[in-house]
């Protein structure tokens, strides 16, 4: 058996009922991406119960529906890429990651300074791609490295690879992993930004690299790769998870490349295995910038594509989709928004026309996976393999 697990980065569907402590009240990606423009056009998410969701113009709620489909609410605190994925993945937060909304503490600083022989320049919250043209020319003249932190919980640092060399860079990540673990801070990701081109427009190279926390318990990708069945990564799954319980990982450049690849891998790969996708555009090209329009045609986009992956299927895999908390690119906020996040399933072994309701964590669906491959049962979550499965 194989399952594919497709997290759409950001693809929310309404407020978490504590939404007014991240002062998201009234977010809803999808919904009001599609009021935005006019309604979207999502027949194949559409077939499969997306639109009984929620009333989403343009996505006619079908019934009887394909698939299998409700909502999931985050139990852990905070509304980024690591907390969902983790609690999707069984490991449910106590403790929020730290944020740097002033930027990093001063004594931190200096340390890093000290430790990496570099002056640090920036040291708050920003766009990539804005303080790159903002302090790109200052870096090229001194070799100060740019530190810069955002709505989540990461620590950035950017360098233009003919200053500082890419190996180079790493290692001053590693440097930043290593300091901030010493000093007791909760950060989820250290994040390595090599960038080339002349000012203004300098452009953000494809080498990016996340040196990340580890989960703070035993996940899904754990129990199963200690089972023998094969984690396949694709986008930056082994980034968020530190690698662990990732058998193996396929970068992407895009969306519709992690859509190559999720085809490549139905078709090559057989045998029983866990694909685990991040489509991760919706958030970092379009939410983050309030591009409704483009977030909108990149949802069409992979609804189109999502053709290809329902054709590769054979009759013992598995599809489900999801997302990992919200960005609503129709709000005044430029930051992830505190959201429910929709699931659908399909496959042959699958029934028809489920909803299952909206459950109380993401780790319900990690919880299933678990119980329907057969492996020992995750810390949280319950699963919803008996409201599904055919068999």
């Amino acid at each position: 058996m194989r399952i594919v697990l497709i997290v759409l980065d950001s693809v929310g569907i309404g407020a978490m009922p504590d939404a007014h402590l991240y002062g998201d009240e009234g977010s809803n990606t999808l919904v009001n991406t599609a009021r935005a423009v006019g309604g979207l056009h999502l027949p194949n998410m559409g077939r499969l119960g997306l639109g009984r969701l929620a009333d989403i113009p343009g996505v006619k709620p079908v019934d009887p529906a394909e698939g299998i489909f409700g909502k999931m609410m985050e139990k852990s605190p905070g509304k980024d890429t690591t907390t969902g994925h983790w609690e999707l993945a069984g490991v449910v937060l106590k403790r929020p990651f730290d944020l740097f909304p002033n930027g990093f503490p001063e004594e931190l600083i200096r340390e890093f300074e000290k430790r990496t022989g570099r002056k640090v320049i920036g040291n708050k919250p920003a766009s990539g791609t804005e303080i790159i043209r903002e302090l790109g020319p200052l870096h090229e003249k001194t070799g100060a490295l740019i530190v810069y932190t955002s709505a989540d919980s990461v620590f950035q640092i950017a360098a233009k690879k003919e200053i500082v060399p890419l190996e180079e860079l790493y290692r001053y990540c590693e440097i930043a992993r290593q300091l901030l673990n010493e000093n007791g801070y909760k950060v989820a990701r250290v994040i390595a930004r090599p960038f080339t081109g002349e000012w203004p427009n300098y452009v953000r190279t494809p080498e990016r690299r996340d040196f990340s926390l580890e989960p703070e318990g035993k996940t899904l990708l754990d129990v199963l790769t200690e089972s023998g069945i094969p984690v396949l990564g694709v986008g930056k799954i082994t980034d968020i998870f530190a690698g662990r319980g990732v058998t193996e990982n396929f970068k992407t450049k895009d969306n519709n490349d992690a859509v190559d690849k999720i085809v490549w891998l139905l078709k090559e790969r057989k045998g029983d295995s866990l694909i685990f996708a991040n489509l991760v555009d919706f958030d970092t090209k379009y939410g983050h910038r309030n591009d409704y329009v483009s977030y909108a045609k990149a949802l069409e986009e992979f609804d189109r594509r999502l053709e290809e992956i329902l054709e590769r299927l054979e009759r013992e895999d598995v599809l489900f989709i999801t997302a990992d908390h919200g960005c609503d690119p129709t709000t005044p906020s430029t930051d992830h928004s505190r959201e429910m996040v929709p699931v659908l399933g399909y496959g042959e072994l699958l029934k028809k026309n489920v909803d299952i309701g909206t459950r109380e964590t993401f780790a319900d669906l990690g919880q299933t996976i678990a119980d329907i491959f057969g492996v020992s049962p995750l810390e949280n979550g319950t699963s919803f393999k008996d409201l599904i499965m055919l068999m």
